[in-house]
């Protein structure tokens, strides 16, 4: 049986073009799993390439959705909702790929600052990587994705509290009940605050997958370790089971139970 010849006008000379392989550097990326369990006498454990493969992959996510929140902060900053919503949509497709969460990682603690879930004393186990440290520090001092929100609510005339405007953000957001009527004015009103109602939607569903993507991780450390403590130190399952508590938009929760009445 003769071979299919490749098309006449199928590019077969890549010596002065830029390929696929180079562009995405494959070749630094490929080489970038490093397996550290063999010893002179035996080989690496065979599923360490697993182990380190997955965590790469999630990195590789986790940059990817700073990206596109830095990009949604960006967008409600100048008021342009309609922008951030695709780049918000894009962050809930990428938490569904992610198993599990690490207390070590800069990627998952810049989410959790970007989000509002900010405490100063977890950039202690970064004081060894000054450049990971400044780049955290600087998102532990700036607003939230949530103080942006509230900001250009104030801009379009919402009663917003001051005190949740002008707050030291460096501190982790704190549910503030006179917050609720704002909210409720425009759930009340989703036509005339569309917007507004679709960027609450927005952070609700962020909100959820992030809280099924702490409980994946908590499942599946509980699978792995049990009860033992954590490979960081933590209490393990009491410490995750504690974090699922968390909630970075609480009044976009509370204000479902006025709703109607």
């Amino acid at each position: 049986m003769a071979q299919d010849r490749l098309e006449p006008g199928i590019v077969t000379d890549f010596r002065d073009r830029l390929t696929y392989a180079g562009y995405l550097r494959l070749d630094r990326l490929l080489s970038a799993q490093e397996p550290l369990s063999g010893t002179p006498e035996r080989p690496p454990r065979h599923d360490e390439m697993l182990f380190i493969v997955q965590h790469q992959v999630a990195g590789l996510w986790m940059k990817l959705m700073i990206h596109e929140l830095k990009a949604a902060i960006r967008y409600v900053q100048s008021d342009q909702l309609d922008a951030s919503f695709k780049t918000l949509s894009r962050v809930k497709l990428i938490q569904k790929q992610l198993f599990e969460q690490c207390f070590q990682s800069p990627q998952y603690r810049a989410i959790e600052f970007l989000l509002g879930n900010k405490n100063a004393s977890a950039l202690e186990v970064f004081h060894h990587d000054a450049e990971t440290l400044a780049a955290l520090e600087e998102l532990l001092r700036a607003p939230s994705l949530y103080d942006e929100f509230l900001r250009h609510l104030a801009r379009r005339g919402l009663p917003v509290p001051r005190t949740c405007l002008e707050r030291d953000f460096t501190q982790a957001y704190v549910r503030n009940a006179e917050l609720v009527p704002v909210f409720k004015t425009i759930y009340d009103d989703p036509q005339h605050w569309w917007a507004a109602y679709d960027m609450c939607e927005k952070l609700v569903d962020i909100e959820e997958s992030f809280q099924l993507w702490r409980f994946r991780h908590l499942k599946t450390v509980e699978r792995i370790i049990g009860h033992k403590p954590g490979t960081g130190g933590s209490s393990g399952v009491a410490f995750l089971k504690r974090a699922l508590d968390h909630t970075f938009f609480p009044e976009l929760i509370d204000v479902r139970t006025t709703i109607g009445q």
